[in-house]
């Protein structure tokens, strides 16, 4: 299972027949969402023509919500560019194609991968598009796209040309509606899961920093905390493995990371929760959140777990029998979505603060602490710094600050 391909079946996917302005006939890919109709979204993918890799593309889209459309724009690719005025046409002839899927008031956005960023450019700097995505862009920007209001996030490879980086660090400097990122140690064709420099964590980061570029603009918008919640009930509250997984795409994963349990693919996932999560949950367990982060396909959740070790606990404490102990451990959630569905769950805490609760670890002479961990999130107030032997050794030393002096700083004077 792949960050780059989709992992449910779209709604619809068929290919699309358009005739383009001077009569003749090419193909569009077209995938629906799932829910019917979304946002518009365009790939522009078209120097190697509707291959696997464009299709994939699409239904990842269509897997976020959008209505998506590839129109095959490689008769117009002459092996180094594309050209600009016929490709322009072909995308418009195309887009009607979309009309169906669209919701009420949808917007537009495109994605554009390597020499097909030229068209992208053009489309934003004509205002024919909300929102530009570009990825491996080998178009220079140049004077012609310095007018572009649209939000644009391009996506470079780390072996991307010198002449490119360049030329995209001068249109992002000073933008604040620009974003542009380089991914360093990674190689041209990081983002598809069909190319040899497939980079599987750096692509699933791009992928989100596109989101973050279109969705604010164009939507769809979903309330991710609601949704996160509404999982987190059914396996904490009602204790429904079959519910739990309705809120999750077919092909979930989550990792517990510090006792690697967890599952990966459905079946594996319902058995872990039917048998080993759900049925193993201690019932003195409270929690009290200390902070969340939303990002556009992310909900991070900070929090402090309270509970009484009253059975053994498959996915925390995997073959520790119970202790009747009571235990508190900060914990991270990180939980990413697809669309409206949970794709997966990464869980963090630290395994020694409970193995020294439970007394199978002796914290003296080493750097690891218990429920004063837990107590101190709480209470950031508390003591710090105590397990630094050498702490001690900078009492008294003189430090600077560059906190003006109170005495004579000059406070402004609202009346």
């Amino acid at each position: 299972m792949s960050e780059g391909v989709n992992q449910a079946p779209p709604a619809e996917r068929s290919p699309v027949p358009v005739v383009a302005a001077d009569g003749t006939r090419f193909e569009a890919c077209l995938v629906a969402p799932c829910g019917g109709a979304g946002p518009a979204l365009l790939i522009l993918h078209g120097d190697r023509g509707i291959d696997a890799s464009s299709v994939a593309w699409c239904e990842r889209f269509a897997d976020e919500g959008y209505a998506v459309l590839a129109p095959d724009l490689s008769r117009h690719f002459n092996g180094n560019a594309f050209a600009l005025t016929a490709a322009l046409a072909d995308v418009a002839a195309a887009r009607p194609a979309l009309g169906p899927h669209l919701e009420a008031g949808a917007r537009c956005a495109a994605v554009a991968f390597g020499a097909a960023a030229s068209v992208g450019l053009r489309l934003a700097a004509h205002g024919a598009i909300d929102a530009l995505a570009l990825y491996e862009p080998s178009a220079v920007v140049d004077e012609k796209d310095s007018g572009i209001a649209c939000p644009v996030t391009a996506h470079l490879a780390g072996d991307a040309a010198a002449t490119v980086r360049a030329a995209f660090e001068r249109f992002a400097a000073g933008q604040a509606r620009r974003r542009v990122y380089f991914y360093d140690g990674t190689s041209s064709g990081f983002a598809d899961p069909f190319q040899p420099g497939f980079d599987r964590n750096a692509a699933a980061v791009a992928h989100s920093r596109t989101l973050a570029a279109i969705r604010p603009t164009i939507g769809p918008h979903y309330d991710l905390p609601r949704l996160f919640q509404e999982h987190l009930t059914h396996e904490f509250v009602t204790h429904d493995p079959h519910a739990t997984m309705a809120t999750m795409v077919d092909q979930p994963y989550v990792n517990h990371v510090p006792t690697l349990t967890g599952g990966f693919g459905h079946d594996m996932l319902k058995r872990f929760y039917t048998y080993h999560f759900i049925p193993k949950l201690p019932d003195d367990r409270h929690s009290v959140v200390l902070s969340e982060t939303v990002g556009p396909d992310t909900v991070v959740l900070e929090l402090v777990t309270r509970f009484r070790h009253t059975v053994e606990i498959d996915y925390l404490l995997p073959g520790i029998p119970p202790s009747g102990k009571m235990l508190e451990i900060p914990t991270v959630i990180v939980a990413k979505f697809r669309g409206d569905k949970l794709y997966h769950e990464h869980i963090y805490w630290d395994q020694a603060s409970l193995l020294v609760q439970l007394g199978l670890i002796d914290p003296k002479g080493l750097p690891v602490a218990g429920a004063e961990e837990a107590h101190k999130m709480l209470d950031q107030s508390r003591p710090a710094n105590a397990l630094m032997p050498r702490w001690r050794d900078s009492e008294g030393k003189p430090i600077q600050t560059d906190l003006p002096d109170p005495k004579s700083s000059k406070r402004a004077v609202v009346r």
